[in-house]
């Protein structure tokens, strides 16, 4: 178990190169089971979930070589019965190899898929399309087991946006010759990296980024050299930084009109908004940050949901951002039940925070944190206390720092190559 320690009060300046979409990495990593040629990926960030993935597919008998962010993967044979239920309970990406073991061995056992504690994490939408395609199921504690003689096309229609449950179908219908029709699927930026991956291959794919995707399968998928998109998440998370630091920064090769008005949008509510400059996003240091109220007065609110919402891992860092800027603001979690329950380490900080219920917290700033010594309880919620630390008078300690690493490459390095005092104690 290691740790960071953090000693707050020096504003962050410099410039930040984002990896790619660590959301993209898994389900792209494991579309290389869809065929058995040689699947390139570049920009894969390296961190610890790609690392347990990776090793996924080891067990599986793919070949996977890296060699700085490029990741060559040739899945030549594949046995779905090595697949080790222990990597299975580390990540919840997991799951996303079901739909394409199933279509390409005709069966698949997942134990119980791991991941971030931030609330139920429903799979019937991964388990119904499935089965609407054709397969049959077992559903224990022990884990899911899936069977297809075959899988056939289906016009299918997901009961929740989900975007793992949408990459999974799309996987699978990829290598299902036919035409697929999948209704209210997710349009995340990294589903539509998906979408280009598997139309790289041979499938037909169209209405990327709506929720109506088109897809024409194929039984003889081949080979592709692709590279992931920018992770914007990571991407705003050290925007975010800057923000709380009262710094300035710029996020080089990282714009997308679609991500910038949605990730902007929640940031310019809270006076931290950032000017586009070709392909970089420039954010300048400024002497406070102003909650932006609603028509007559009212307090603001922002919520999560599907894209183009707010995303659902914006919630912890904006919240942070929230802290340092002057004026009341309510934030409406409601994607996942436990998402906001990490709070009361921010109150313990000195945040003015009122935890309404667990999905509602209304946040009343500025207020200036001092040093504490906490938990990272998930992915998101520990960065959101790395910003916290960051701004905060004195000494953080953020305990399990190895639940950080699952998301955020070298992120203590990257922060001191910005000026911040960080380290990790082994």
């Amino acid at each position: 178990m290691s740790r960071f320690i953090v000693r707050g009060g020096r504003p962050l300046h410099g410039k930040f190169t984002p990896t790619g979409n660590k959301n993209a990495a898994l389900p792209m990593l494991a579309a290389c089971l869809l065929t058995d040629q040689e699947v390139i990926l570049r920009r894969v960030p390296n961190i610890a979930d790609v690392q347990v993935m990776c090793d996924l597919l080891r067990t599986l008998g793919v070949s996977v070589v890296r060699k700085g962010d490029v990741v060559t993967l040739r899945a030549s044979e594949v046995d779905p019965d090595q697949l080790s239920p222990e990597f299975c309970k580390q990540i919840r990406g997991s799951i996303l190899l079901a739909g394409p073991l199933l279509a390409r061995c005709g069966k698949v056992r997942l134990a119980p898929p791991g991941g971030d504690v931030i609330g139920r994490r429903r799979l019937d939408a991964h388990l119904h399309g499935l089965a609407e395609m054709g397969a049959t199921l077992n559903f224990s504690d022990q884990g899911l087991e899936l069977k297809a003689t075959h899988l056939h096309p289906a016009d299918l229609l997901l009961d929740e946006a989900s975007v793992t449950a949408t990459e999974n179908l799309i996987m699978a219908a990829a290598a299902t010759p036919g035409r697929h029709v999948l209704y209210n699927a997710a349009c995340e930026p990294h589903v539509q990296d998906v979408c280009r991956l598997v139309k790289a291959m041979g499938a037909g794919v169209t209405g990327i980024g709506t929720n109506r995707l088109v897809i024409e399968g194929s039984s003889s998928l081949g080979g592709a050299d692709v590279a992931l998109g920018p992770d914007y998440i990571e991407a705003a998370s050290y925007v975010a930084a800057a923000a709380v630091t009262g710094g300035s920064l710029r996020v080089c090769d990282v714009h997308d009109p679609e991500v910038h008005r949605v990730l902007h949008r929640s940031f310019d509510r809270l006076g931290a908004g950032w000017e586009v400059d070709g392909h970089d996003w420039v954010y300048k240091a400024r002497e406070k940050l102003q909650v932006g109220d609603d028509l007559g007065g009212a307090i603001p609110k922002i919520e999560d949901g599907i894209w183009p919402a707010t995303p659902s891992d914006m919630m912890s860092l904006l919240i942070v951002v929230a802290t340092k800027a002057e004026g009341s603001i309510l934030f409406f979690e409601k994607m996942f039940e436990s998402r906001m329950v990490w709070t009361d380490r921010l109150i313990s900080m000195g945040a003015r925070i009122v935890q309404c219920d667990p999905h509602r917290v209304l946040v009343n700033g500025p207020c200036q944190l001092s040093g504490s010594h906490q938990t990272s309880p998930d992915i998101r919620a520990g960065m959101a206390l790395i910003l916290a630390a960051l701004s905060a008078e004195g000494e953080s300690i953020i305990e399990n720092a190895q639940m950080i690493d699952r998301g955020y490459q070298e992120m203590d390095q990257r922060l001191r190559e910005l000026g911040a005092e960080i380290k990790r104690d082994l």
